[in-house]
């Protein structure tokens, strides 16, 4: 049900102590990038590490990246904003700071803006809404269109520029009760102002904030008492005559139900903690109502409700088209009983349809992601609540300082842990964008990454464990989100079966969104692959598309009409549409039918992407050559044999070299061949032809027939086939999770740990420490010992150089490509010489 991956503690320092009054705050970004302060204090160090910002990504938690904030005071908030590639941090002096990557790397930070109302502490944050939003239809989970699976819901904007595009900028709540708003400029300018949240202002001690439909902001705001009512204010932000302006107005309020219960008035003295149930609904709130040794729990919802008339207006007759007038009215939804003491809680960010047909097949199919609410508790135990009736359906009853989740019936256990001292609980808690995982930063500043079951422990087959995974992945696809959290509960038994479904749902799918998600689908399926030994080879052939669909689109890119006026087709599409009708095997009588005057480019232009036109040369003849070893043991390169469009794709780029070639020999792949007078090239375009031939007809693939088979075996003994060095390593966590055994593991020093597929996948990704570092981008080799600065994909382990040796237009277009993000779409960071 929930259990723990791994935990991830910092280096014991003989002089450091916990502040167990400071408050910790954690943020999970769709990217998978955690934020997250400590209570750790060195008496041996001038700066206090309280103040500081720690960023994870959860494939490599070792590697943290600890900011210092510039913070005076105790951090009180941390939002990523919608992209998560930038990060606000707030204290208790009113210091707003915008964090954003520099040169792009997920481990080098640097604050570019900032706001401040001094000495007035902030209690709230956010970023402004950008009117994305998406709903999640549980009931639609079987059908075959992505549309109907994940809608787009009509939503405006906080604020719009001209053309109706959103306005970026934050919103922040202090303890006065004041709203400050900055926006942030095309031109890099920041507009700022503030504007009382009533006109009474009063202490505000816990604050949330909402967006509604319309463009307009809701916040709620407590003064910290459960005998004072809870405020909700609506927010309108605006630009007029270039200065920023906000109006404020006063919505219904209501008083926590505990405090007219006579037995409970004075039980629960302090609002704890105050949440809207999402960031896009600001008609449902959570509030939490605490004492030193408990707590309760309350869900409101605000309805609209007709106002009763008096008697004496009642007899009046009616006016036609009259209607009775409407209130808005806070009702309590739900309450639980009395709990331990609540000490953080955790929303679901999947956007799941509350409506009633949803609920109900969630309910059949025991699809519980999105559903649930973490409480975690002073006792060190996590509780799963469903979001509308707080029902409990999961508990986690380990306790924060032990590794593995304990049973419920170890009661015995838990009594032990909690008479050896204070007991170790969770300070801070969020739920990954998938609501499949939680992670929680406990009292001692450890990090633990803890797994949520999709059926929170109900007893489910397979199938339908794979259909609520499968469901996810599709998500995650769709919006572009990081799927690292799915990734832990999946198998090596689930992979082939994964990716097999999420080809056929692929393949339903209109050609426009197939051709959108073209790239990010080979993405999952490479990641997935990575997961079982029996697939190793499978996530070597996607990574190897992924670079080939990307070589072709750049090279084809360069080709220019001959004449100005543009004609129906491009060359690119002319040369893909020749190259499909033209089965012939000999590679000049194809170029003979294109317009080579179309291939012209200057000599440097062609010399400089020699190094990928050497890779495209280099993986057709090891596809080739290791066409006759395909037998019981898949090998990489197995997944081309049948790939019609990738063959046709090799096809088209050795027709373009070979124009090339004529142009500017030397941009030519260089082989290693045994006779002299052999023409390499011609040679493995008419293998290459036969063996798309079999499997152009994607419908009803032929195997290879003896002939080429026979061909093939001979390769070897004419030209020398590549190694496998191009292919990227992964050092990541995941693959050393799939054992369900908790990893223990230390900030600052990577995890040295053999993964489950360490024995099935030495012959692919493994390197003798002697051989060659390779540049997996630009192809190149970097030597045994590089001293170049270099950065690797957090998500496939791809290396690439962090400054460009070339410095020709061509190679730019291409570094350019890969700048934010790697082939697969995974974030960069830097890495050590020694590492790459």
């Amino acid at each position: 049900m929930m259990e723990v991956a791994y935990v991830c503690e910092w280096e014991r320092r003989p002089k450091s102590n916990h502040c167990p009054s400071i408050p910790l705050v954690c943020a999970w970004s769709c990217r998978n990038l955690i934020a997250f302060t400590t209570d750790l204090k060195n008496e041996d160090d001038e700066k206090d590490l309280s103040h500081m910002i720690h960023i994870i990504d959860t494939e490599h938690p070792w590697d943290v990246y600890s900011i210092n904030s510039g913070h005076t005071e105790v951090i009180s908030c941390l939002e990523w904003d919608q992209s998560g590639s930038r990060l606000l941090s707030a204290d208790g002096d009113g210091q707003i700071k915008c964090w954003g990557m520099a040169e792009h790397l997920v481990n080098c930070w640097e604050s570019t803006l900032g706001s401040a109302v001094e000495g007035d502490p902030i209690v709230a944050l956010s970023w402004l809404h950008n009117g994305v939003k998406l709903a999640l239809h549980v009931e639609k989970s079987g059908s075959t269109n992505f549309g109907e699976k994940f809608s787009r819901v009509k939503f405006s904007p906080s604020l719009t520029l001209f053309g109706g595009k959103p306005m970026e900028g934050w919103l922040a709540v202090t303890v006065s009760g004041l709203v400050t708003v900055s926006l942030m400029k095309p031109s890099g300018a920041l507009l700022t102002a503030g504007e009382s949240l009533c006109r009474l202002r009063g202490r505000v001690a816990l604050a949330d904030i909402a967006f509604t439909g319309g463009g307009n902001i809701v916040v709620a705001a407590t003064d910290g008492s459960s005998s004072s009512p809870v405020q909700f204010y609506k927010v309108c932000v605006s630009v007029v005559n270039e200065k920023c302006r906000i109006d404020t107005e006063l919505l219904p309020s209501l008083f926590m139900r505990c405090t007219t219960d006579p037995v409970r008035r004075d039980k629960y003295p302090a609002v704890t903690h105050l949440k809207f149930l999402t960031r896009e609904n600001s008609e449902q709130v959570l509030l939490c109502a605490s004492s030193q040794t408990g707590s309760i729990v309350e869900c409101w919802s605000l309805r609209k409700e007709g106002l009763p008339v008096n008697n004496i207006f009642q007899h009046r007759s009616p006016v036609v088209g009259e209607k009775q007038p409407m209130i808005l009215k806070w009702r309590i939804l739900s309450a639980t009983n009395d709990l331990d003491r609540v000490s953080a809680v955790a929303l679901p960010k999947l956007p799941i349809s509350i409506s009633n047909t949803d609920l109900k097949v969630a309910s059949d199919t025991k699809f519980c992601p999105g559903l649930g609410l973490a409480l975690a508790f002073h006792d060190g135990s996590i509780q799963i609540l469903h979001r509308l009736s707080l029902h409990t359906i999961g508990v986690f009853y380990g306790s924060a300082s032990s590794g593995p989740s304990q049973r419920g019936g170890d009661d015995a256990a838990i009594k032990r842990q909690r008479t050896g001292g204070p007991t170790v609980h969770f300070k801070a808690l969020q739920f990954s964008w998938t609501s499949l995982a939680l992670v929680g930063v406990d009292n001692h500043g450890k990090l633990h990454m803890i797994r949520v079951s999709p059926s929170m422990g109900q007893i489910v087959d397979m199938n339908t464990l794979l259909r609520h995974l499968l469901f996810l992945l599709e998500y995650c696809m769709v919006t572009g989100y990081d799927w690292w959290d799915v990734l832990l509960h999946v198998q090596p038994g689930m992979v082939h079966s994964l990716v097999e479904k999420l080809h056929e749902e692929y393949m339903k799918q209109e050609a426009a969104l197939q051709q959108v998600l073209s790239t990010r689908i080979v993405a999952v399926k490479a990641s997935l692959c990575k997961l079982s030994s029996a697939t190793s080879a499978r996530a070597c052939d996607f990574h190897a598309k992924l670079l080939l669909i990307a070589i072709s689109s750049t090279l084809k890119s360069l080709l220019r009409p001959h004449l100005l006026n543009t004609p129906d087709k491009s060359p690119g599409d002319r040369l893909a549409e020749i190259c499909a009708k033209n089965t012939d095997t000999d590679i000049d009588k194809v170029m003979i039918n294109l317009k080579t005057e179309e291939f012209v480019l200057d000599a440097s232009t062609l010399q400089s992407l020699q190094q990928l036109i050497q890779w495209v040369g280099d993986f057709v003849l090891y596809l080739l050559a290791n066409l006759p070893n395909q037998g019981s043991i898949v090998r990489p390169g197995f997944g081309f044999l049948r790939d019609g469009p990738s063959l046709g794709m090799l096809r088209e780029m050795m027709v373009v070299i070979r124009i090339w070639g004529l142009l500017k020999p030397g941009c030519l792949p260089i082989y290693t061949a045994t006779s002299d007078n052999q023409d390499s090239m011609s040679l493995l375009f008419r293998l290459l032809t036969k063996l798309w031939l079999c499997s152009r007809d994607e419908g009803h693939p032929q195997d290879p027939d003896e002939p080429l088979i026979d061909e093939c075996c001979l390769l070897p003994s004419q030209l020398l086939v590549p190694a496998l060095d191009w292919l990227p390593i992964s050092d990541g966590v995941i693959c050393k999770l799939q054992s369900r055994h908790p990893l223990r593991l230390q900030f600052c020093r990577p995890c040295s740990l053999p993964g489950l597929n360490a024995g099935g996948q030495a012959e692919v990704f493994s390197r003798s420490p002697g051989s060659q570092r390779m540049d997996n981008l630009r192809c190149l080799h970097m030597g045994v010992c590089p001293t170049e600065d270099s950065k690797a994909c957090t998500r496939c382990g791809c290396v690439t150089m962090l400054r460009s040796p070339n410095k020709t237009t061509a190679v730019k277009q291409w570094e350019q490509r890969w700048i934010k993000n790697c082939l697969c779409g995974g974030l960069w960071r830097r890495i050590p010489t020694t590492l790459s």
